[in-house]
């Protein structure tokens, strides 16, 4: 695609993903998640982005196999659309958390953003690091897992029907499922993939022009530092409960 194709590829993405976000308002929505009606429909749409932007850049690489090694300048107009629409999907919840929630809640997602959005703006004008972008997506099959069980703890799912509010939790099937996959996911889609990102960078120092390099080692800087945070809490949350509460039962 040309640049200004490109530009409403980009532009015509973030409109569909705010038309989204609106036709989910007028959607039913479970009671107990009617009073954060705001981030039910938040979430509702990233996990849209990621089932879409998951499946399409595994696609990408089945199709075009010889994408991975050339991550500089190999690229389709498969794989450069799917960059283009995550680029508008990030535009959109970059402004949709800015506009509605407050900066101190929502510095670390716009802070994830804003190191996103520099990095496939420079892939989707210039055409280059469209196979390397395409890597970074596949964290967003991790993603549609954490985006169900966020959806499963809004609508007060996460306990097993009946459960007493005052006993210990016990984890819906659906909840527990949903919990071991975002855990695994997280594992192979984002710790493995921005590892195998950072070797790549580094091995291929001498090809990449120094702003490039700069912007590319401190966007997987700071993402890794986010991805060990959320895994940290991710085991508070899920895992370390059960195994405290186990412990007690002996």
């Amino acid at each position: 695609m040309d640049l200004k194709s490109t530009l409403l590829v980009v532009g015509g993405s973030a409109c569909c993903f705010k038309l989204l976000n609106t036709v989910i308002r007028f959607l039913p929505t479970p009671e107990l998640a009617r009073n954060k009606s705001w981030k039910w429909r938040n979430i509702s749409t990233s996990l849209a982005h990621s089932s879409l932007t998951g499946a399409w850049a595994v696609v990408c690489f089945y199709i075009q196999p010889h994408m991975v090694e050339d991550l500089i300048s190999s690229q389709s107009l498969l794989s450069h659309s799917l960059v283009a629409v995550s680029t508008g999907y990030f535009i959109h919840d970059f402004l949709d958390v800015a506009l509605n929630q407050s900066f101190k809640r929502s510095r670390e997602v716009l802070l994830h953003h804003s190191l996103v959005l520099s990095c496939f703006s420079l892939s989707v004008t210039s055409r280059l690091y469209v196979g390397y972008a395409v890597v970074s997506l596949l964290v967003e099959i991790n993603s549609v897992f954490l985006h169900i069980r966020q959806l499963l703890l809004l609508s007060g799912r996460r306990n097993m029907p009946g459960t007493d509010v005052k006993a210990p939790p016990r984890p819906s099937v659906t909840y527990s499922v949903t919990s071991a996959l975002s855990l695994g996911t997280l594992l192979v889609f984002r710790v493995c993939t921005l590892a195998w990102m950072t070797r790549w960078l580094a091995a291929h120092t001498e090809r990449v022009p120094r702003y490039a390099l700069t912007m590319g080692t401190v966007g997987l800087s700071l993402i890794s530092i986010m991805n060990v945070v959320l895994f940290y809490r991710l085991l508070r949350a899920d895992v370390l409960p059960s195994t405290h509460n186990t412990s007690n039962g002996r």
